[in-house]
């Protein structure tokens, strides 16, 4: 087979804290009138299945890619229980979300769940735009559950404002809240579990109140985990480009780039890429099968390439990220 690089058609989520910033940053055209939360870009989800959208294998899912030829596709890099193993998303957070937190490896399975580390990649922000991750130093769980049972638990949280170009880890038992005025790059495990310990009394689209799992997330939540900070990597000169570490974990690595106008990025692979624009334009491959990606646009690079080969048109900013390899 030749591979290529391939893109796949977005999978949109509607959600009660969502808005429709997709359309007028990114151009997209999202289906009916509702706050879309969540624009998932690559997705091995049986909810949710990602289907290939150029080039000869146009109409499969990227469920058959991986089964049918999970070495070209994967190359060093490890599955997960046997599916792709991130789930790359394009998060609109209009109004807060629910404070939550997603299970440990070690625990997830005893609770029905996955685990899920991710991060964040900020690529807007409104004035005054803050997150909320981690516990406020000397909170205990006792604090915890005493502020939550008062309907306050959102004070035992760690706040820290954040603009275009930050970054934030999430483990798995980090307890987290993305605040309003937000867009973002999400990379996480191929997970779905979310806990939810406090909503803000909101409703949901349906009119109900939207579930908690209050025992769930007191199980998973990290209670020695204070006031963590954003990723603090700097830049460091890579060729004729940049590149920023923003996660080195053996679950995924992610890598920020950036270069002049005109630039080059070139790189031999071992194992599956995926790719997203930050702002700029990246030119991948050449040909019917190449692609030409612009911001908030994805695509997957298989292993089999054997390599990428792609030239920036104008200043360009993107990142990587590559599944833990064996």
């Amino acid at each position: 087979m030749n591979w290529y690089p391939i893109r796949f058609t977005p999978i949109y989520q509607e959600r009660v804290w969502g808005g429709r910033r997709l359309e007028r940053v990114y151009g997209r055209t999202l289906p009916g009138s509702g706050p879309i939360g969540e624009s998932w870009e690559i997705s091995d989800r049986a909810e949710a299945q990602s289907v290939v959208a150029n080039g000869p294998l146009a109409g499969r899912t990227l469920r058959q890619l991986v089964a049918e030829h999970a070495a070209g596709v994967m190359g060093r890099a490890d599955l997960r229980h046997g599916r792709f193993p991130l789930l790359i998303k394009i998060l609109d957070a209009q109004q807060v979300l629910s404070l939550q937190v997603h299970p440990p490896a070690r625990l997830a399975a005893s609770m029905g769940g996955e685990s899920k580390t991710e991060m964040w990649y900020f690529t807007a922000a409104e004035p005054g735009a803050e997150i909320l991750v981690g516990l406020k130093p000397g909170t205990t769980r006792a604090d915890f559950e005493s502020r939550l049972a008062a309907g306050q638990v959102d004070q035992c949280f760690h706040r820290m404002a954040v603009r275009f170009g930050d970054a934030m880890f999430l483990p798995s038992g980090r307890v987290h809240a993305l605040g309003a005025g937000l867009l973002l790059f999400e990379i996480q495990e191929n997970s779905d579990t979310t806990y939810r310990v406090f909503d803000w009394n909101r409703k949901g689209l349906d009119g109900k109140q939207r579930t908690l799992h209050v025992a769930e997330s007191l199980a998973s939540i990290d209670f020695s985990d204070h006031a963590p900070g954003l990723v603090n990597s700097g830049w460091v000169a890579d060729g004729g480009l940049e590149t920023r570490l923003l996660a080195g974990d053996p679950v995924f690595r992610v890598e920020a780039r950036r270069g002049p106008d005109a630039g080059r990025w070139c790189q031999p692979l071992d194992r599956c890429v995926v790719v997203g624009v930050v702002r700029g334009r990246l030119c991948i491959g050449d040909g019917e099968c190449g692609v030409r990606l612009g911001p908030g646009e994805f695509c997957l690079l298989p292993a089999a390439t054997g390599g990428v080969e792609a030239r920036l048109e104008g200043p360009t900013e993107w990142l990587t990220a590559a599944p833990g390899q064996r």
